[in-house]
């Protein structure tokens, strides 16, 4: 738990609510699933390879030709010169005067000029295909990230913060991107022309590459654990990125409340604490990378030196090395082989630091796709047929912490058309019911039932589609009116879209805004007033025309007048549907068919309005204590003010 100036924020991993979860924390395993994503496109990476070959080895050729040139026209003086026996490119004649010499060396000098140009060419054309597969392997991994928010069920969310998970699709996702879009093509270029290079020392003088090669393992070592050290630093440094970007979220979507109780001054101390978390960590990161390409690049220099003096050593004292004869094209070759191998092995270490960031992003997102919803379909779910309303509660019990029951041993049946109110203290349990109805959590023990059938045995988009949800707090799109009204039903009519909003008498509203229904929203529907987007709401579910309509506190937010408007309404989209009512107000609580008195997680008691007053138990007891002072002074509340916290 971190406490953020008294406020604790909850980061609970899924073990806590019994699913086991793939962790994607070792490198190789996280490079596979890169992969996964990559072959897809493998046409690409096919055509990419072939560029980077061909490039590579033009690269390689030139040291050659450039030793070449050296012994063949620059140092020969005899037919038997050390020069001259290396020699294999054509060499001009003994007295061959300067214009033969020129001439000759001119034409290597093109050749090693196109070397050059074809190598870039096949460069750009590997970078281009390695772009595009990069950057749709990039976009595939954006849809599971969306598509995985869409599965995952609301306990996964009320445990992890928004913000975090936004990082994740931008953030962790960008890393990556910088990654593919430059420093892959020159990781994969980079390696292929150390090996290639290898090969070629090895198959020009044994003892002499073994010398040019002699710092390899000092750099080897020195890259493991740089890139070790920097792995783990990165890992923090995303982590803290996301708690930035959470804290942020919060604190936008929040800043009513923030500046409501001057919580101002407190958020930015708060804010700088994090950032500063974050900054710490990509310092430590950038330190360990930093310090990687200095190493290697005096490791590269000490390969140079040695090269040089074991090389003209050998030349000056005409003697062989280990059997082979020293010239003068020889040392300048291995020393542009040295100066090739050193040049990708720095760019590498250069590039490490994106390198290290996106494998630590790509660990985060693999560690979200592979969160397991609690609750999915059967791989035997049917589709739940079309309902007639008639749901069953037997014996039901729910937690969302285990060992913490929230609901104890419910029992309840609505018949089709019938009307239940729920009604109760805070936190005793009335929303969860409706939760598991609709199957945003599953019960722990017990089952729920539709028309006989368990909700569990069902698909869960089958279930859904009909059942509609007004909640207190409805969330608008930032779009059109008439799509935010159409949201549950795209194909319907701009007719069936007024006639719905009519209903729900938010029609006259919609008229006199500029441009009607096509007026557009800002988010969460800004612009309109709370009770405005409230009758949005409920217009919203009266133009899929539910079997099972559940209000959840849905005119807590009207005013006296506006509720009185949208009653007439009310009667009419609960009419014929089996309606789940929480804590509305006494006009519908009166008409209920049954009123559930929850409390503790029970139903201790139930029967009609007057009934219950009648027993003068505990549901008597929270009407009297809410208009005790109304029935003393007038005889009768007003029935427009009766609601239960």
């Amino acid at each position: 738990m971190r406490l953020y100036k008294g406020f604790p924020m909850f980061h609970r991993e899924s073990a806590m609510f019994g699913v086991e979860v793939k962790k994607a924390r070792d490198v190789r395993q996280t490079l596979r699933r890169f992969w996964d994503y990559f072959q897809v496109y493998r046409w690409a990476l096919i055509g990419s390879f072939v560029m980077v070959i061909l490039s590579t080895l033009m690269q390689v050729g030139v040291p050659v030709l450039t030793g070449q040139a050296v012994d063949c026209f620059l140092a020969s003086v005899a037919p038997d010169s050390p020069s001259m026996q290396n020699c294999w490119y054509t060499a001009p004649p003994i007295d061959a005067g300067p214009e033969q010499l020129i001439a000759g060396l001119g034409g290597l000098a093109l050749l090693i000029l196109g070397l050059y140009v074809g190598s870039a060419a096949f460069s750009g054309v590997q970078f281009f295909l390695m772009v595009v597969a990069g950057q749709r392997s990039l976009r595939d991994m954006r849809r599971d990230i969306f598509q995985n928010i869409h599965r995952l069920h609301l306990g996964f969310f009320s445990r992890k913060e928004a913000g975090d998970i936004m990082s994740r699709l931008t953030n962790d996702t960008d890393t990556i991107s910088q990654v593919i879009g430059f420093g892959l093509v020159s990781v994969v270029q980079g390696i292929l022309l150390i090996v290639f290079i290898v090969i070629a020392m090895f198959s020009s003088s044994i003892p002499y590459a073994l010398i040019s090669l002699a710092m390899l393992p000092l750099m080897f070592l020195a890259t493991r654990w740089f890139s070790e050290q920097a792995r783990k630093a990165f890992r923090i440094a995303r982590k803290e990125i996301g708690s930035v970007n959470a804290n942020l979220q919060e604190n936008i979507a929040a800043v009513r409340e923030v500046q409501a109780f001057s919580r101002e001054q407190e958020n930015i101390e708060q804010f700088r604490q994090t950032s500063a978390a974050t900054r710490d960590a990509n310092v430590r990161a950038q330190a360990f990378t930093s310090a990687l390409a200095p190493t290697l690049e005096a490791l590269g220099y000490a390969s140079l030196a040695m090269v040089a003096g074991v090389g003209g050593y050998f030349v000056i004292s005409g003697q062989p090395f280990f059997g082979t004869t020293v010239s003068l094209g020889l040392i300048v070759m291995f020393i542009g082989y040295v100066q090739q191998f050193n040049r990708p092995v720095q760019q590498i270490s250069v590039l490490w630091t994106n390198i290290q960031s996106a494998i630590a992003g790509g660990e985060r997102i693999f560690d979200f796709l592979d969160e397991v919803p609690d609750i999915q379909d059967k791989p035997d779910a049917a589709e739940l047929p079309e309902i007639q309303g008639h749901v069953r509660f037997d014996n039901v019990w729910a937690e969302y912490n285990k060992d913490e029951p929230v609901l104890r041993g419910i029992d309840l049946e609505a018949q089709p058309g019938e009307t239940i109110a729920i009604v109760g203290p805070t936190g005793a349990g009335k929303t969860t019911i409706i939760n598991l109805l609709t199957r945003f959590y599953d019960v722990t023990d017990g089952r729920i039932t539709i028309d006989n059938q368990d909700v569990r045995d069902v698909t869960r988009q089958s279930l859904r589609s009909q059942i509609g949800l007004v909640l207190q707090d409805s969330f608008l799109f930032s779009d059109t009116i008439l799509n935010n009204i159409r949201y549950g039903r795209a194909e319907a009519t701009e007719e069936e879209v007024i006639t719905a909003a009519k209903l729900a008498h938010a029609h006259d509203f919609i008229s006199r805004l500029p441009e009607g229904y096509e007026t557009v929203l800002g988010e969460r529907g800004g612009g309109l007033s709370q009770g405005q987007r409230q009758l949005l709401a409920i217009a919203r579910v009266a133009l899929i025309d539910p079997r099972i309509l559940i209000l959840d506190e849905a005119t807590s937010s009207v005013d006296t007048r506006t509720e009185r408007q949208i009653q007439q309404a009310l009667e009419k989209l609960l009419h014929g549907r089996t309606s789940f009512v929480i804590a509305h107000r006494l006009s519908t609580i009166r008409n209920a068919d049954q009123v559930l008195v929850v409390r503790e997680g029970q139903v201790v008691e139930r029967g009609r309005h007057e009934e219950l007053l009648a027993t003068k138990g505990f549901y008597y007891d929270l009407y009297m204590s809410q208009f005790r002072r109304e029935v003393e002074q007038d005889g009768e509340p007003d029935e427009f003010a009766f609601a239960f916290a």
